[in-house]
């Protein structure tokens, strides 16, 4: 347990998960190619033996001999096509599942765009005949506005404010505002007084009568400010990274809108479960590197995949904690049972009456077993 709550993986080491993908493959090939030198010894040794005994035969033995020998070499020619068709399907498999690997592996973070697969999607909600259930559709139409947002195209995102406009309305939604502010941000922008008397114009048509004052107000701060302002809030509206902030709530408003929960529930089950084996050891500054020298096995938590996901989320209420018997604590702060220690540092070959942390590589520092820096400590 302790050394499943402190390793932490390399940058590449989250790869050994994967290894039953590759290695049950090259076990099923090599077991094929066992069976392949297996039917080729047995048939060779059967038509080797038929063939001296032939020598002392009459014609006609010798010839039943030679039938007999032939239809053993074709039965054998049967065998190896079928292994070799085996062969082939399993080296389509392999390649099939290094170049799955190979895309993980270029990935360059845990939001790439890869990472968003509405088609694939869709295919699986076919497949399994579950389109009753999904909702793809919706999903791909507020991707496909919200990317338009992030671009700074803002036509679809208020056609869809058109058409729900009564509904946005009974959630006192303020997005068409925002929306309407932005324009009336680009037309300012340029500083001429031509698309500075339109951008008066387009405020007393979208923003003098709206339900909330402040967009008027903010709109007329807008005209006396220059776009490179540093007064804010005019710097922070005049800057392109509103348009970020723009899709956020048009999200925000659309999952509102048609009662959706504001993260997936892909999210909450996961949340739930790195909360269960989370630990404070996880993201302990003296968190280190997993050895096999210890045959720990990967923690979950530590892995470079869930390691920041889980940073923020909650411990578990354990209401039972688990110590190997007669603790103690090395002065790097990792604890061990005495007598599993003592083992560890036989396998890994410590000099008898010294020890030192078997997850540490390399040489490390070494400790006197009967000093003061290994320390028996008391759990209360």
């Amino acid at each position: 347990m302790a050394e499943l709550s402190t390793t932490k993986l390399e940058p590449d080491a989250h790869l050994l998960l994967d290894q039953p993908l590759l290695r049950l493959p090259n076990e099923l090939l090599r077991k094929n190619l066992k069976s392949a030198q297996r039917q080729i010894e047995m048939t060779n040794k059967t038509v080797t033996s038929a063939i001296q005994a032939s020598t002392n035969q009459s014609p006609a033995e010798t010839l039943a001999s030679l039938d007999s020998t032939l239809a053993k070499a074709q039965n054998l020619k049967r065998k190896l096509e079928a292994l070799q068709a085996e062969e082939k399907a399993l080296h389509k498999q392999q390649k099939s599942r290094i170049r799955h690997l190979q895309d993980l592996h270029e990935i360059p973070s845990l939001a790439d765009v890869k990472q968003g697969y509405t088609e694939s999607a869709r295919e699986l909600a076919r497949e399994k005949g579950i389109e009753g259930l999904v909702d793809v559709g919706v999903f791909e139409e507020s991707g496909k506005i919200e990317k338009s947002l992030r671009e700074g195209k803002m036509q679809d995102c208020l056609a869809w404010c058109v058409e729900n406009k009564q509904a946005l309305k009974k959630i006192d939604s303020n997005l068409e505002s925002e929306l309407r502010l932005q324009q009336f941000i680009e037309l300012a922008r340029s500083g001429e007084m031509k698309q500075r008397l339109e951008a008066m114009m387009y405020a007393r048509k979208h923003l003098a009568g709206g339900q909330d004052p402040k967009f008027a107000l903010q709109a007329a701060g807008i005209l006396a400010q220059p776009p490179d302002t540093p007064v804010e809030p005019y710097r922070t509206m005049y800057s392109p990274t509103r348009y970020f902030d723009l899709a956020q709530n048009f999200l925000r408003t659309h999952h509102e809108l048609f009662a959706l929960p504001a993260q997936p529930l892909l999210y909450i089950a996961l949340s739930a479960g790195l909360s269960a084996l989370k630990t404070p050891a996880c993201h302990s500054e003296y968190a280190l590197q997993p050895s096999t020298l210890t045959g720990a096995p990967v923690c979950p938590i530590c892995s470079t995949e869930l390691n920041e996901l889980a940073r923020n989320v909650p411990y578990a209420h354990h209401t039972k904690s688990y110590m190997e018997d007669d603790p103690v604590v090395l002065p790097n702060g990792r604890v061990f049972g005495r007598e599993r220690l003592r083992m560890l540092n036989e396998k890994i070959g410590t000099a008898k009456g010294w020890v030192k942390d078997p997850t540490q590589r390399g040489y490390g520092e070494v400790w006197e077993v009967g000093g003061e820096s290994v320390k028996k400590i008391f759990i209360s």
